[in-house]
């Protein structure tokens, strides 16, 4: 029977062309690697080295075998790494980058999908707003992320979207909610608004400056905040409006302000969900699933991604 064993110092004999040369390579005694390629030649009952002086020359059998041994070996090695990183995936840390506002309704189901794959690891969600997230995986901390599009992209990067979430007008008072709100009505409104360290950057917020772009203004705010649910909370105490993307309504404001609603922007209007990750990279297996684990929970509450 063949073994790996035996190819390897069939390859080494044959790139040398030395018994000497093939074991001092492999690390092994030279009367090992003869008793190897002996071994090889009865199980395949053919001769594949002449003695040619004190080195060996290959037949033309041995030539025929030599591409065949080389794909065996490589599969076995792809085989091993493999097994290796499923190894270190089961028990190691896995670090994955996601903007806040998706962690609200994605990122405990995201945790809950990776330990129910893997109970052994350390699971560690990077990030509070989609630029921060960019510039760690510019920097090195993070293989790879979810974020919301557009922002201001580095260069570097590879984006692919894979959902919409659609941006929504949340209101206490019902009247504002009895049809969609439209630019000129948005450009009147009181607001509050989520992310005031990154108020230039944020893709909501760039979102709403194009749709105001007609009416000549910018979204203005009664009242700017840090996080989400406390833009959702002030909501629902009736001191100001926001817009918000419509995954973090459903689940806010039933918790955090369930006198207030809903309603659609017109035009409508969507932040881009996208994975992100440096051009070229080699992602690793944790990465890999946790670009799946993500785009699948993202996908159940937003609309996915096709393009015009």
């Amino acid at each position: 029977m063949l073994s790996l064993h035996q190819l390897r110092c069939f390859l080494a004999t044959y790139e040398h062309g030395s018994l000497t040369a093939a074991a001092t390579e492999l690390g092994y005694a030279q009367p090992s690697v003869s008793e190897q390629i002996r071994a090889l030649e009865k199980s395949l009952g053919v001769q594949l080295f002449r003695r040619v002086g004190r080195g060996v020359v290959p037949t033309t059998v041995a030539d025929e075998l030599r591409p065949h041994a080389e794909r065996t070996l490589a599969a076995a090695e792809e085989a091993r790494r493999a097994v290796t990183s499923a190894k270190a995936l089961q028990t190691g840390t896995i670090r994955f980058g996601m903007f806040g506002a998706a962690r609200l309704y994605a990122g405990a189901g995201l945790v809950a999908d990776v330990l129910a794959r893997y109970p052994g690891v350390r699971v560690e969600l990077i990030g509070q707003n989609s630029n921060e997230v960019q510039e760690d995986l510019r920097r090195g901390r993070l293989e790879a992320a979810m974020i919301a599009v557009p922002a201001a992209t580095s260069e570097g990067m590879t984006v692919t979207p894979v959902a919409k979430d659609e941006l929504v007008y949340i209101s206490a008072d019902p009247e504002r909610l009895a049809s969609p709100v439209t630019p000129q009505r948005f450009a009147q409104a009181q607001l509050v608004m989520p992310e005031t360290t990154w108020r230039a950057v944020d893709s909501t917020r760039i979102v709403l400056r194009q749709m105001l772009h007609e009416t000549g203004r910018n979204p203005t705010t009664r009242i700017e905040v840090e996080d989400i649910e406390t833009a959702v909370e002030l909501v629902g105490m009736g001191l100001a409006d926001s817009v918000i993307p419509k995954g973090a309504a459903l689940q806010l404001l039933p918790r955090l302000a369930p006198s207030a609603g809903y309603v659609s922007l017109r035009p409508r209007q969507y932040d881009t969900l996208a994975v992100v990750h440096r051009s070229g990279a080699t992602l690793s297996p944790a990465a890999r699933l946790m670009i799946e684990l993500a785009t699948r929970r993202i996908q159940q509450i937003a609309e996915p991604y096709s393009p015009r």
